[in-house]
């Protein structure tokens, strides 16, 4: 029997190319965002606060690197976190907040160390992920000079961390 913290992938489960594939690969994320979420209860957060990260690990798993990215999400590329925070969130959100991105940033690390504990990352690619999420007055001044932005400024703001994968 598996315990129910177990995840029983392989990183090619998370690779696709057709809509079926993708629907397959969602519905496994979706699987281990939901153990992510009793993990978390498991080293004592709350229900609040675990849903809080899952829900913060689901946008950026299922909206921006399967959807936006077309990427396989056991297999993160160098960059991966730093374009999410410093370019896809703040484009995709209507009023793009430091205070949120940062709670984005404690869940995905957060997801990425349950993943290495699961052994669908390396120690290498964990190593990268918080690097890149630790990048936090990056992000700020990113999110700053995005809500200042004037007439034709977004080429010159986009060319800083550009938002094509």
């Amino acid at each position: 029997m598996t315990n129910c913290n177990e995840i029983d992938f392989e990183s090619d489960d998370f690779d696709f190319e057709t809509i079926d594939e993708e629907l397959l690969v969602d519905g496994r994320c979706q699987q281990i965002l939901k153990q992510f979420y009793m993990f978390l209860q498991q080293q004592g957060m709350t229900a609040e606060q675990s849903s809080e990260l899952a829900f913060s690990a689901d946008l950026y798993l299922r909206d921006y690197l399967i959807d936006f990215g077309r990427q396989n999400i056991v297999r993160p590329k160098p960059g991966i976190i730093t374009t999410f925070a410093g370019s896809w969130f703040i484009t995709h959100t209507l009023d793009p907040e430091f205070a949120v991105l940062e709670r984005h940033l404690t869940a995905l690390v957060e997801l990425y160390r349950y993943m290495h504990r699961q052994h669908l990352i390396s120690a290498y690619e964990l190593a990268i992920i918080l690097k890149e999420a630790g990048q936090l007055e990056f992000f700020r001044q990113r999110i700053d000079s995005f809500l200042n932005l004037t007439a034709d400024g977004f080429v010159a703001w986009d060319s800083g961390c550009p938002s094509k994968l």
